[in-house]
């Protein structure tokens, strides 16, 4: 099997993802950044009452027709304490912003644009139009109107515009349940002690990390040995969990003890693709387990978490109904660049602001597939095309932002 452009590869993989069709109801606490199941109306009318959209004194207008006209305060309206008295012509009520309007008023003068006098009368100081400051009865939405729409993701203003029509929980699409399994008989968790010939396990940590962030549920199903009925094992009891999503880590080559593909293919995977035009990350995998979409990333740490920014983030954003995030932005390279073989890279960087505001990218000396120390230090990947020309600082490149530099 050639191997696969990286365009080709997110391609394949994501037209064949079909989106959650699970739903639940969340409370509104929990539900920032999910997708709507179905339309939101509202279930009273807001503002249910004509008020006042300022500090001031609620009167009729024609006994401000002037400017210095003189009005008796006759008590006093804020929120949550309607004015329950009278007030006649030549008088005015003290209200507050958000306070319900007295049946009498039809507008609101400033209390800026009054004058308190000493026996407690207001004059005016300014002519001010009828109706104003005033927020009128059903201003915003009215009972039973539909609001939110299904399919919208649910940010800070759409979460305030529920709570406000009554809603204290809210349908949604459930979460792509993405299931993570490490394979390697040289794996030992954080924590432990690794032997002679043994690492620390690390990559899930990050994985889990960028498919969490992209919206997906984790699970995580520790790490098994190079043993083809235990790893079988594992899958199966994997496909039991109601899982949209397979990720498995180590194992996806060619090696005596890359026993992932089979064991896969044995439980009934059906392999799309395998092994990618990309650096680091040749040895990707994508298959089908009936309905549940398998990736096979490689072992080396840096490959693992390069090949879930450029595939899982995707797939687990399309799964979970999210608008696709593009991490790829325009630089200007701070260092010659050397010429690039047949395979995209993506090559550790650090990013910067130059002074037009415009991405600097500066690649590390050292790119070894299993150095995580640079990974975690770097802003971003330099993208190297296949057949890149050697290049000159200042030419322009693509980067992949992992985080945001320093301005």
């Amino acid at each position: 099997m050639s191997l696969l452009l990286v365009a080709d590869a997110l391609n394949r993989l994501l037209s064949a993802a079909k989106p959650v069709r699970r739903t639940e109801s969340v409370p509104l606490h929990d539900a920032a950044g999910r997708v709507l199941a179905d339309d939101v109306a509202a279930r009273l009318t807001q503002p249910p009452f004509d008020n006042s959209a300022m500090d001031g004194y609620a009167v009729r207008h024609a006994d401000i027709a002037e400017v210095g006209s003189v009005l008796r305060v006759a008590g006093l309206s804020s929120a949550g304490h309607a004015f329950d008295g009278t007030a006649g012509p030549g008088e005015a009520v003290r209200i507050f912003t958000g306070a319900p309007l007295p049946a009498f008023a039809d507008t609101v003068i400033l209390q800026e644009d009054t004058e308190l006098l000493e026996d407690g009368r207001i004059r005016t100081t300014f002519l001010t139009p009828k109706g104003r400051h005033i927020r009128p009865r059903g201003q915003d939405f009215t009972d039973g109107e539909v609001v939110l729409k299904a399919g919208q993701v649910l940010d800070a203003g759409r979460l305030t515009v529920a709570a406000a029509m009554n809603h204290p929980d809210l349908p949604v699409y459930s979460r792509p349940r993405v299931a993570i399994l490490a394979t390697g008989d040289e794996l030992v968790p954080p924590g432990e002690t690794p032997g002679a010939s043994q690492i620390i396990a690390s990559n899930s940590f990050g994985v889990a990390a960028i498919a969490r962030e992209a919206g997906a549920e984790v699970i995580d199903l520790g790490i098994v040995r190079d043993d083809k009925q235990t790893i079988l094992d594992a899958v199966r009891r994997a496909l039991e969990m109601d899982i949209d999503v397979l990720v498995t880590l180590g194992g996806a080559s060619v090696g005596d003890f890359d026993l992932v593909q089979p064991v896969l293919g044995e439980a009934g995977m059906a392999l799309d693709f395998w092994r990618i035009a990309m650096r680091p990350g040749k040895p990707l995998m994508v298959g089908r387990l009936g309905d549940i979409q398998v990736i096979g990333l490689p072992g080396n740490p840096v490959s693992s978490l390069v090949c879930s920014y450029l595939y899982l983030e995707p797939l687990v954003r399309k799964l979970a109904r999210l608008p696709a995030m593009n991490r790829v932005r325009p630089a200007a390279a701070a260092v010659p660049l050397k010429q690039n073989d047949r395979r995209q890279d993506y090559i550790r960087a650090r990013l910067v602001r130059g002074p037009d505001g415009g991405l600097l990218v500066t690649p590390f000396d050292k790119q070894d597939s299993s150095m995580m120390k640079i990974f975690a230090e770097s802003e971003g990947l330099l993208i190297r095309p296949p057949h890149a020309p050697a290049e000159e600082p200042g030419a322009l490149c693509d980067v992949l932002v992992l985080r945001e530099p320093a301005a």
